[in-house]
């Protein structure tokens, strides 16, 4: 599997990822077979051993049958080994591996009883080092090594039921090297209230110089990520919250900022939802192997390419979101996903609003339609028919359910809609929560019924694309003008209230029009000769406009180029050069396709007509000349190549570096690596 060569690809699609996760994948193996028990706690002792990338770990899970239950199912990273399994008697259990959903599967020696519980004890081991046998393919959720060493929920490095519902209390016992420190969820107990829980440890190669750190999390939720490694610790207690930075050593000197900016967010959110389920915060850096961003209670991990000088506040404060959106309410079961990640995802977007102003909003709001309907085949409603970790399931719960939250803001009214929200937090903190619970909270707050709305948008594909038709009337002299026109949109069953503005010689006029079926009319009078009609000027309804389908189009394309379907890539980027010839962004994705292909007459032509096109995003013009004198290096005409770089150089552009590689190869030619 190839990745993008330049790196303006590499950030378009690292801010893709952000909130799709990662398009490297292919098939999760998060199984989607029904739960028939329900985990209550875990006590797990794991050692870590960095040098050998190895883990050895006993965890003694409690659990309550939902029915009568004869067989247990769990899932388990694939890279690890059941070395023994017992019940709570004690009497061994014989486990059953499927690697293709990573599950494990044994029948209990006695039958268990609905609503009964009991506890069974895994004692496990294995390597964890790459990303061969990850629960998402090609993608490391969990590994060992003696930088940094990350145990993600995600990556089943602990036997898992309910992936993602099922909430759990835990104390887990980490054993590391002495010159590490784990950071994990819940704050470590004293010296004496640890020896006194302590958890039995099973025998194993024990360090020779090693330290335990233990965390307890007490309150039903999802604290199995854990992170360890050298880090350089920045602290703060401003307003009240006790937070703390772990970031490697070359970026401790943004500990302060990044920490000035997570209060920040971490006190917008509690004024929009009221309190979080801690006070306490842990920022940690994680390595660029694995997601970009990862949430658990009580921390927000970015990796280290989102860790720079201007902070990456964007994602940082949809990581914090997750205290409130994931930690203390989360979605009752698949369908229900949006809860945890579209919540999330319009909180960063009101958090951009409050630091950036409308200007902010819209950029997101834009940032969130493309990611609504790039994949828009399956209603949100349905969410579960997807795989996990693909991009139409994180692109459909994350920007369609931000999406939907942006436009009940519209339809309720701003203080109805933080009312709705900051009720919705209190009522369900601490609980897993549905749709229907949303909706039946929002519609007595709004206090009538939104079937039709939600309906609309939960239930059903697609979205509108407005356009005004019109006639002026001139109303006689110094008496004004009258707009007498409609509304029109392709969808039949449509229902929506949109903002209808009209430029005059004067004063802007504004009136709500409530949109319904394909032709709604209107008629507005106004003092100043109308000048220019806008339909929706401030994006509060999802519109499949021009824009949002060439950018829909090119997000497919590079998530195809990363896995890899060149072909279909080109066909994406063809469909988006039918909405915009002249778009400079769409040939040059085409043109680092035939680059990855090696046809350089082909990547040639179509880096020029980037050149020659809209000149949108700006980047373009100097990575179009930098990517042009490879082509000549490679091809062997140097002084072309040169040429190349100069032209870009004098475009005095240095997005993502890209003035530094000219020069690079202004003195040394371009070579391209083997094998890519």
């Amino acid at each position: 599997m190839k990745l993008c060569h330049s790196r303006p690809a590499r950030r378009a699609l690292c801010l893709t990822v952000v909130f799709f996760l990662c398009f490297v994948v292919n098939r999760p193996a998060m199984a989607a077979e029904k739960t028939r028990l329900r985990v209550d706690d875990y006590q797990i002792d794991v050692e870590l051993l960095p040098q050998t990338h190895k883990l050895t770990a006993r965890a003694t899970v409690k659990v309550t049958a939902l029915e009568d239950l004869s067989v247990a199912v769990f899932q388990l990273n694939n890279a690890l080994r059941i070395t023994k399994l017992t019940d709570a008697n004690n009497k061994p259990l014989t486990p059953e591996r499927n690697t293709q959903d990573s599950t494990v599967r044994f029948g209990l020696n006695s039958g268990l009883a609905k609503n009964a519980s009991t506890t069974f004890t895994f004692e496990y081991e294995g390597t964890l080092e790459s990303a061969d046998d990850s629960p998402v393919q090609g993608l490391k959720l969990a590994y060992i090594g003696p930088e940094t060493s990350y145990l993600l929920y995600s990556g089943l490095w602990f036997p898992v039921a309910g992936y993602g519902v099922n909430r759990f209390t835990s104390t887990i016992g980490v054993t590391v090297p002495a010159h590490m420190v784990v950071i994990g969820s819940g704050k470590e107990p004293s010296a004496a209230a640890a020896a006194a829980t302590a958890i039995p440890k099973k025998p194993a190669a024990a360090l020779a110089n090693s330290k335990t750190f233990t965390f307890t999390w007490d309150k039903p939720s999802f604290p199995g990520t854990i992170i360890a490694g050298t880090f350089q610790e920045f602290k703060s207690d401003e307003a009240g919250i006790d937070l703390h930075v772990f970031f490697k050593p070359n970026h401790q000197n943004l500990g302060a900022e990044y920490a000035s900016t997570a209060v920040k967010a971490f006190t917008y959110f509690v004024t929009q939802y009221g309190n979080a389920p801690s006070t306490r915060l842990k920022i940690v850096e994680l390595p660029d192997d694995t997601v970009p961003s990862a949430w658990a209670p009580e921390i927000a991990a970015l990796s280290s390419r989102a860790i720079t000088d201007k902070t990456n506040y964007r994602l940082l404060a949809n990581t914090i979101a997750h205290q409130w959106w994931g930690v203390s309410v989360s979605p009752a079961s698949k369908d229900d996903w949006w809860i945890s990640e579209g919540f999330s995802r319009y909180s960063e977007a009101r958090y951009v609003e409050s630091a950036a102003g409308e200007a902010g909003l819209e950029e997101m709001v834009k940032d969130m339609s493309v990611g609504a309907l790039a994949y828009d085949s399956v209603p949100l409603s349905s969410a579960s028919k997807l795989d996990y970790f693909s991009p139409e399931f994180q692109s459909l719960v994350t920007d369609k359910g931000a999406m939907i939250l942006h436009m009940l803001r519209w339809v309720v009214g701003e203080n109805k809609y933080l009312k709705i929200m900051r009720e919705f937090a209190t009522k369900y903190a601490g609980k897993s929560a549905g749709t229907d619970d949303f909706r039946e909270l929002s519609e007595h707050v709004f206090g009538e019924k939104l079937t039709w709305f939600y309906s609309q948008w939960m239930d059903s594909t697609s979205a509108p694309e407005f356009k005004a038709k019109y006639t002026v009337y001139r109303l006689g002299s110094n008496k004004g003008f009258r707009i007498v026109g409609a509304i029109t949109q392709d969808l039949d069953l449509f229902r929506m209230p949109v903002n209808l503005r009209i430029d005059t010689d004067g004063r802007t006029e504004e009136k709500r029009i409530e949109v319904v079926g394909t032709d709604s009319p209107f008629s507005v009078e106004t003092f100043g000769r109308p000048r220019r009609i806008t339909v929706d000027p401030e994006n509060r309804v999802l519109t499949n406009s021009t824009d949002i389908k060439l950018r829909s189009s090119l997000v497919r394309g590079q998530g195809l180029t990363q896995q890899g379907d060149l072909a279909g890539a080109l066909s994406e980027f063809n469909k988006a050069l039918e909405v915009n010839k002249n778009s400079s962004l769409a040939h040059y994705r085409i043109a680092e396709v035939f680059f990855l292909q090696k046809n350089y007459q082909a990547s040639a032509n179509a880096y020029r007509e980037s050149l020659n096109g809209d000149g949108e995003p700006r980047w373009t013009e100097v990575w179009s000349h930098l990517q042009l004198g490879k082509i000549f290096d490679v091809t062997g005409q140097r002084e072309r190549a040169v040429n190349e770089y100069r032209q870009a150089i004098q475009t005095n552009d240095n997005t993502q570096g890209a003035l530094e590689e000219c020069r690079r190869y202004m003195q040394k030619p371009y070579e391209r690596e083997k094998g890519s």
